[in-house]
């Protein structure tokens, strides 16, 4: 899936146009609570002015539903972005299309950078609308596509605009994309993945995906428990999603079809409530008390699972082996974040729940990739093909 990148272009002079994820957190005052999606932007946006482009930024941020609300305005945004971007000039435009925008972009000199308005505040956005990827397309001489976190969605912004502009990659998405791709494709051995989260149907197609790729697969959180239940255990008041046990099943077939050795919980943490303050005691997935869930990993199950992870090469993670957020049902989850912090190896951290482990276990520096989007590396690592990577033209 080698794609053009920003490298591949003479930009002195040239207008980019580049799709960015700023789409971040903010407070009720409208303060930014975590810039990592804005600092993950700068190597692609700084590269360009370095070399001499017109940068012409473009968002969203949250979901205004196709009609203007200051709420979801990208204004606090440009202000931050200028904070970090200090030897450059970074403008701010309250629209993303019209004359106003138009002058505006005019108005660049070489090396500077402009951020337009959130093009979520138009419904064409969403729906891929061509009037308005045509409007995108007149304020850049080339589209650079450089949010992963949206390349999932064939929106006006990611996808349509590149039916009218040479395309190409930005550094964050070149990486995202390579280094998944190619732990996918030829990963260095033993390849360890881990999957966690709640049910499985959210990571059937995924699970699907990785069988027949990975050495080991190891299976935690609530969705271990359905796992558990088909192989006859009681699994008493943990959640279980009844309608994915043949799924599960199924799953369990294709692991021996495949040779894949599939890893559950030989012990568990289990409580009587789903509370952060419930008493809990370590079981054995076999003696669960009547009225009791697991909620996660035993101490056995964190030993076997750190000894799979600091024996592979490659290791690859997506969902926590817990209820992570409440710190009694942590220890799984912060387990395996520091034993991929241990190993020596290629450690990849795809999807929200274990992006936000790694950071509040203070290891997110030491992975190989931390991905940056939650429902785009979902989904890429499912095998499909993402509309806003697709967009980009190929070497």
């Amino acid at each position: 899936m080698a794609k053009k990148t920003i490298e591949d272009v003479a930009w002195r002079g040239k207008r980019a146009l580049v799709r960015v994820d700023f789409n971040v957190p903010m407070n009720d005052a409208g303060e930014i609570t975590d810039d990592t999606r804005i600092r993950a932007a700068l190597p692609t946006i700084t590269y360009l002015t370095d070399h001499g482009a017109r940068v012409v930024l473009m968002s969203h941020l949250g979901r205004p539903k196709g009609e203007r609300n200051e709420k979801y305005s990208l204004r606090p945004v440009a202000e931050h972005l200028q904070g970090l971007l200090k030897d450059t000039h970074v403008f701010f435009v309250d629209d993303c299309i019209g004359d106003a925008v138009k002058a505006a972009v005019a108005d660049l000199t070489d090396g500077n950078v402009l951020l337009l308005e959130n093009v979520r505040f138009y419904a064409g956005e969403e729906k891929n609308n061509p009037d308005l990827a045509k409007a995108f397309a007149e304020l850049g001489d080339v589209f650079v596509g450089d949010a992963f976190g949206t390349a999932h969605r064939a929106h006006a912004s990611t996808a349509g605009v590149a039916e009218y502009l040479p395309s190409v990659a930005g550094f964050l998405m070149q990486k995202e994309v390579g280094v998944m791709g190619e732990a996918l494709a030829n990963p260095a051995r033993p390849f360890v993945a881990i999957i966690g989260g709640a049910k499985v149907s959210d990571k059937i197609s995924v699970i699907e995906n990785l069988l027949p790729k990975v050495d080991a697969l190891l299976i935690g959180g609530g969705m271990a428990n359905t796992f558990l239940a088909v192989q006859g255990y009681d699994m008493a008041k943990s959640l279980v999603e009844a309608d994915a046990k043949e799924t599960a099943e199924k799953l369990l077939q294709l692991a021996k079809q495949h040779n894949s050795r599939l890893l559950l919980p030989t012990d568990v943490v289990a409580a009587k409530a789903f509370a952060a303050d419930a008493e809990h005691a370590v079981r054995k997935a076999s003696e669960l008390e009547a009225d009791e869930m697991a909620l996660d990993i035993g101490p056995a199950t964190i030993q076997t699972f750190e000894s799979e992870i600091l024996g592979a090469k490659t290791v690859l993670w997506n969902g926590p082996m817990g209820v992570f957020e409440m710190p009694a049902f942590a220890k799984g989850t912060f387990a395996i974040a520091d034993a991929m912090a241990k190993v020596n190896a290629t450690t990849i951290v795809g999807g929200g729940d274990s992006v936000a482990a790694v950071e509040q276990a203070g290891v997110a520096d030491k992975m190989s990739h931390v991905s940056t989007g939650g429902g785009a590396s979902l989904e890429f690592l499912e095998g499909k093909t993402l509309p806003g990577v697709a967009a980009l033209e190929d070497k």
